[in-house]
């Protein structure tokens, strides 16, 4: 079944050209089915990107999705031109009255400074208790892992000595209904300078660790009292996310090193390895099977 999306959106042109299954809203309108609401909250500078990998992800599923793109209105976008955001976005506070089978919290390149700091962060703790509220099940990834599990469990996040960036292989620790079909070892790409402690999750019973990694810690924990998953890779990542961000730092001057275990021999001239493909379509694919369509009132009202 396909994702439902504007056909005049950049990633609908992107998309189709790879064979992914879309419907545009006119056709999806006279389908007697109705197919899950999900809203996506995205926090990247590059909102474009972030949408096109985000909702190819969301493509490959048996079932009919409806998204929302979601903007914050206290953060002024400086890498999106206003004409797009305009045109494909809604703000906040006009769907706060909505009900979504699903919401995604994406990440945000503001990990080195205080939650409390961020320009937006008074608004998005608005949708976090919106997602407890009006969402089934929110998957918060990266930046808004940390930020969910600070706000809402008090977990801090704390500065690593060096930026953790590239390919990192995992383990399945509680096999939950969202890795299942995983394998025992699967790899992620990881973009950040900040982690979450094991430990600190472990204390809230609330919270089930799912994955870990030696390297890069936890990857995954759920809360499934309130629908929550929490994520602090980047499984939606394509190819050539981590090279677009090696060689944008590097032009920058910023301290940074070659992404571990993703250009063959680390020779930055060669194609990099894609081997987390399978398992992040899976990911999300599991995500709205069992942690949103199986379980999400055919009411959307009664959420």
């Amino acid at each position: 079944m396909p994702i439902i999306i504007p056909k005049d959106l950049p990633a609908y042109e992107i998309l189709e050209k790879e064979s992914v299954f879309l419907m545009n809203e006119n056709r999806a309108s006279i389908q007697d089915i109705r197919p899950l609401k999900i809203g996506l909250v995205n926090l990247m500078p590059k909102k474009i990107q972030t949408e096109t990998q985000l909702l190819r992800m969301l493509a490959n599923s048996p079932l009919q999705v409806d998204v929302d793109l979601i903007t914050l209105e206290s953060h002024e976008s400086k890498n999106t031109k206003k004409e797009h955001l305009l045109k494909f976005y809604n703000s906040f506070s006009s769907v706060r009255n909505n009900k979504y089978d699903g919401m995604i919290i994406t990440g945000a390149p503001v990990e080195n400074i205080a939650f409390e700091e961020v320009d937006y962060w008074q608004e998005l703790t608005e949708v976090f208790e919106f997602c407890k509220t009006n969402v089934h099940s929110t998957m918060f990834i990266c930046w808004a892992f940390q930020a969910g599990l600070y706000y809402f469990y008090d977990i801090p996040k704390l500065p690593l000595e060096e930026k953790l960036f590239g390919i990192f292989k995992h383990d399945i620790i509680n096999k939950k209904p969202i890795v299942r079909g995983f394998d025992d070892e699967f790899f992620i790409p990881h973009s950040r300078h900040t982690t979450t402690r094991a430990e600190d999750i472990q204390k809230i019973k609330d919270l089930e660790i799912v994955a870990m990694s030696d390297d890069a810690g936890v990857y995954m924990c759920v809360c499934e009292e309130n629908g929550f998953v929490f994520v602090s890779g980047h499984a939606e990542y394509d190819r050539y996310t981590l090279d677009e961000e090696y060689k944008r730092d590097l032009n920058l001057g910023k301290p940074i090193k070659i992404p571990q275990n993703y250009y063959p021999n680390d020779d930055v001239t060669k194609k990099p390895f894609m081997n987390w493909k399978a398992h992040s379509h899976l990911l999300f694919t599991n995500w709205l099977n069992y942690n949103v369509y199986q379980t999400t009132p055919y009411d959307i009202d009664k959420i």
